[in-house]
């Protein structure tokens, strides 16, 4: 799935290719895309001008004229094309929008779980996914104390708990097993037992890691592209993720894969300490 530096590096190379364009039709060719009625959808969102695209966590908010915002979450393989010209319909593209000047936005999803739904602009946060998710690492909102209080009171695998969208949006698998490699934590370490010092380094290593990825344009494993087609950098500079079987870098022990709640996850035995 897209992580919080995917979706932003999304957002930062659509917003260009399609502010200030007028949606002057829409064609649905897989409905369950649409969250909303599929016809409401095209007669509200027809005749708008798309004023900007803002992100919070891992959904993107297309927003347009007359007070509307598409709110749109790519789930596990989601990706937006921009197209210059019309072309025949690819097996994954589910939605186009067609725009005033024949140039065309088109959504594509292997897997079909990438949703959009159309709500009055500034709900965001009462109707839709949002609603449930925390403050994104380098807000304001979340410092460190907030970071504290609310791992603190867990009693759970610290991996579990770092993927809970309520207490840090935007994380997800990659960069999780990263932060946790970079502060020494091991992934099953329980989070209220965890040391004081050992949770405020991993509170910096979460803003520096998020923040870096995005400069690198997010981690491409898979399928993820950004709206020019183009894959993220960030991968070169993984320390775990994806790297079960070989030497840590830091210590040269061999890195292991084990599952935590379901999910893939890599760590060295080693140098991750075992908080319990």
């Amino acid at each position: 799935m897209p992580e919080m530096p995917e979706v932003e590096t999304v957002r930062r190379t659509l917003e260009p290719l399609i502010k200030g364009k007028i949606i002057s039709n829409v064609t649905i060719w897989y409905d369950k895309i649409i969250v909303n009625d599929a016809d409401f959808f095209q007669r509200k969102v027809v005749g708008q001008k798309i004023l900007a695209i803002d992100r919070y966590g891992k959904y993107l908010l297309i927003r347009l004229t007359n007070n509307l915002t598409i709110v749109s979450h790519l789930r596990m393989e989601g990706k937006y094309h921009f197209l210059d010209s019309d072309a025949p319909k690819q097996k994954h593209e589910h939605v186009q929008f067609t725009f005033s000047d024949n140039t065309y936005l088109r959504y594509d999803d292997v897997r079909k779980f990438g949703r959009m739904q159309l709500i009055e602009t500034g709900t965001e946060r009462r109707n839709t996914g949002i609603k449930n998710l925390g403050f994104e690492p380098n807000s304001e909102d979340f410092t460190l104390d907030f970071f504290l209080n609310r791992v603190k009171a867990r009693k759970r695998a610290i991996k579990n708990v770092l993927l809970d969208q309520s207490i840090v949006c935007g994380l997800g698998n990659i960069y999780t097993d990263e932060v946790l490699w970079q502060s020494k934590i091991h992934p099953l370490s329980i989070a209220n037992k965890i040391a004081q010092d050992s949770l405020v380094e991993l509170f910096y290593d979460i803003n520096n890691t998020i923040k870096i990825a995005i400069q690198y344009h997010g981690t491409t494993f898979h399928s993820f592209l950004d709206a020019d087609g183009h894959t993220g950098k960030y991968q070169s500079m993984l320390k775990v993720y994806g790297k079960s079987g070989e030497p840590c870098s830091r210590c040269n022990t061999t890195l292991e894969k084990i599952k935590v709640n379901g999910r893939g996850t890599t760590f060295c035995p080693l140098c991750q300490v075992v908080y319990k």
